[in-house]
């Protein structure tokens, strides 16, 4: 079967395409190489000096597994190219979890991968020689393998655009700059909150990050010194454009790591990298247009719109049983701490960085909420996937909305979010409805290696325990 470019995200070519795109898996397949030519033959103008090319796929922690070509094999990925189906099977360590079935028991077969459209970028450190292109894997039939985290993302955009919803997202992403090395003097590392005068050095990182986030076309609308020190914020601007998002999270976060270490840095984006220092997260901010572009949770009146109010109900209802996946390791629970500004249960209120879903300061005709429950070390395919799954069931179902946060409730209307792993995989195992929008296959894999990865740190006997004199 030849191969079929999956995505358009090309400038030219993605406003002609932007109703059409997630219904058009019968494109014009010679239509489609032509544009991935053109694609290069444009690239190689503006950098003609270019030698190799990084071509990934993201994994189900959001890691990027590839490898490097020359660019001379370029335009042969026309044809795509072929990658181990177990990519999708491992762990954080970047070990295959042989109980998913998905490595050496079935021989580790290879699944044709096509480039991205549009995804063709600079390379974060040296764009003058090296490239970056993104690659999304087929399964057994030519249809889009829904192991990957992507083809999951876009299969719950089918059933909204099928309804004439058109998401609108913005996305924060909260990391931590740290020293490579303890001898560092510590007075560098020190920043303050909302702080405008950072550090030369620090400075200077974020200056270059945002320099070559212009080369690779993402829009940086701000950067936010946070609440602890060395904790920085990054945002994107909003767009319809989903799948496109979420690959430049994941782009934008491999420049960071790489810009970082040129400066003796490590960009951390775990969860939680010290306890007495706050958490890291990823919101995301939503509004929902129509098929003429309106935005549906705007109102005429002070009060919050019904579209809005079916969508936050949604929400809740899948937020407990969304946890395996909004915090996807051991490390994730332990920001669900008091007195963080992060969640501890499904709630939502206006103004109020303490729940879950926050109806942001704006005028009536831009209203949107932020879905802040992710942590800085989510997929973000999979977090977006969590969220839109329940914006679309409250919207096409008639759900009781919970009270907000401020408003006094009973015991049994507090709905508390899972506190540890294990907890939070099994109710997303139980929860069918959630399980039928993301596959049961895919729910299977994920709870799959997710238990391995916990068993893996479990078993280890830490120096404290080793320290007990018992």
């Amino acid at each position: 079967m030849s191969a079929v470019l999956v995505e358009i995200n090309h400038p030219s070519v993605l406003k002609k395409y932007m109703h059409t795109t997630m219904h058009k898996n019968e494109r014009n397949d010679l239509e489609l190489k032509n544009l991935f030519i053109e694609e290069i033959e444009a690239y190689l103008q503006q950098y003609p000096n270019t030698q190799h090319v990084d071509v990934y796929l993201c994994d189900l922690n959001g890691h990027l597994r590839g490898k490097r070509i020359d660019i001379g094999c370029l335009k042969n990925l026309v044809k795509g190219c072929y990658f181990p189906l177990s990519i999708y099977a491992m762990s954080l360590d970047g070990k295959v979890i042989e109980e998913t079935g998905l490595g050496k028991y079935i021989g580790e077969p290879d699944h044709l991968c096509e480039p991205i459209l549009g995804s063709l970028q600079p390379h974060p450190t040296d764009p003058e020689h090296n490239a970056q292109l993104l690659l999304s894997m087929k399964d057994d039939c030519g249809k889009d393998c829904l192991y990957e985290p992507r083809n999951v993302l876009k299969k719950i955009l089918y059933q909204l655009h099928d309804k004439n919803y058109y998401p609108c997202i913005a996305a924060e992403i909260e990391f931590y700059l740290h020293p490579l090395s303890t001898a560092r003097d510590a007075e560098e590392t020190i920043t303050q909150c909302f702080d405008i005068n950072t550090s030369d050095h620090y400075q200077n990182i974020l200056n270059e990050l945002e320099s070559v986030a212009k080369l690779q076309n993402i829009q940086i609308t701000g950067i936010v010194s946070e609440s602890s020190s060395g904790q920085y914020e990054i945002n994107l601007q909003h767009t319809t454009n989903i799948l496109k998002l979420c690959d430049q999270i994941m782009v934008l976060k491999r420049t960071i790591k790489q810009i970082a270490h040129k400066y003796h840095l490590r960009a951390n984006f775990l969860a939680k990298p010290e306890m007495h220092k706050a958490g890291s997260g990823m919101h995301f901010h939503m509004s929902i247009l129509d098929q003429h572009q309106q935005n549906v949770f705007s109102s005429t009146s002070d009060k919050l719109s019904e579209a809005l109010l079916k969508a936050i109900s949604g929400l809740l209802l899948f937020m407990p049983d969304s946890m395996a996946i909004l915090a996807p390791n051991l490390n994730s629970f332990r920001r669900f701490k008091l007195g963080n500004h992060v969640p501890l249960e499904a709630n939502w209120g206006l103004n109020n960085r303490n729940v879950a879903i926050r109806i942001p300061c704006s005028d009536q005709e831009n209203q949107r909420l932020e879905y802040r429950v992710a942590g800085a070390d989510c997929n973000p395919y999979l977090a977006v996937t969590t969220i839109l799954i329940g914006a679309l069931h409250g919207l096409t179902h008639q759900l009781t909305l919970p009270k907000q946060a401020h408003q006094l409730k009973l015991k049994s209307e507090h709905v508390l979010l899972p506190t540890e792993q294990m907890q939070a995989l099994s109710l997303l195992k139980d929860n069918t409805c959630l399980t039928e929008y993301l596959g049961k296959a895919f729910v299977e894999l994920w709870c799959t290696v997710k238990q391995a990865e916990y068993q893996s740190v479990y078993s280890q006997i830490t120096a404290i325990e080793k320290n007990w004199d018992i």
